[in-house]
């Protein structure tokens, strides 16, 4: 575990925790002295990560619950501010990707990307807004970070309700932070390239999954970690600081 404390005396919640890009965060938070609830539908890989965290000496916690169910979202952020104390950092990052030619339409796959990388990030909103507003009253700052995507700037084939999604995630971080950052809540929106998880396994098409998987020949793709480290940076600034948003991509990565 880090010996760095800058976030100590925090409490954090990521979403999308079991895996990848969430799960890196959260060993990132907990590293620099946060007190991490990490939520997913996975409750067994939360447990895991949860245990390796605190045999670290770091603190977490498991939230097993369907982001995309809003009762659920808001029982469980009731439960984390009882048990930890109100969020004063907040990480949307739950998010599918499932490419989805028109040629070969499946509605089932339209839906749940909007039904997780919309609908979950509004859901994780509700819940939490008014524990970031007491928090930063209480502490003098307090941080919104929302994962989109470099899709949600670009156009790529096959892409279109993802990359809409995504879109959608960046233009709401935009007008949130008009609202949220008088009352000292700063809100970001990381805008990643190509990063190598979970995401690509999920890819039914063969073609697209090909396609992108030959990019490995010429791009060095972002690892989870390399993105945690930019999200840690930023909600580790000073308070008068914020970086509304961030895109990070690979070197060799153009569009």
């Amino acid at each position: 575990m880090s010996s760095s404390a800058e976030l100590s005396g925090r409490v954090a919640v990521v979403t999308g925790a079991s895996s990848g890009i969430g799960e890196q965060i959260a060993r990132a938070f907990a590293a620099r002295g946060a007190s991490v609830a990490l939520l997913a539908r996975r409750a067994d890989k939360l447990d895991v990560i949860v245990k390796d965290i605190t045999a670290s000496g770091g603190s977490a916690a498991s939230y097993p619950v369907d982001l995309t169910d809003a009762a659920a979202t808001t029982a469980v952020a009731g439960e984390i501010a009882r048990e930890l104390g109100d969020a004063g950092i907040v990480v949307s990052n739950a998010g599918i990707m499932l490419p989805t030619p028109l040629g070969d339409l499946n509605p089932q796959d339209w839906s749940r990307q909007v039904e997780l990388n919309i609908g979950a990030v509004n859901n994780t909103l509700i819940a939490f807004t008014e524990q970031l507003v007491r928090s930063a009253a209480a502490t003098g700052v307090a941080d919104l970070v929302n994962t989109a995507s470099f899709a949600g700037r670009s156009v790529f084939p096959t892409f279109s309700v993802y990359a809409a999604s995504k879109a959608y995630v960046i233009h709401l971080g935009n007008n949130l932070r008009a609202e949220l950052g008088p009352k000292n809540v700063r809100v970001t929106t990381i805008q990643p390239g190509i990063v190598g998880t979970e995401l690509q396994s999920h890819i039914a098409d063969e073609h697209v999954r090909t396609r992108l998987a030959a990019t490995r020949d010429t791009i060095e793709w972002l690892t989870p970690q390399d993105v945690a480290g930019v999200v840690a940076y930023a909600v580790g600034l000073p308070a008068r600081v914020n970086l509304p948003e961030i895109t990070v991509l690979p070197t060799r990565q153009t569009a």
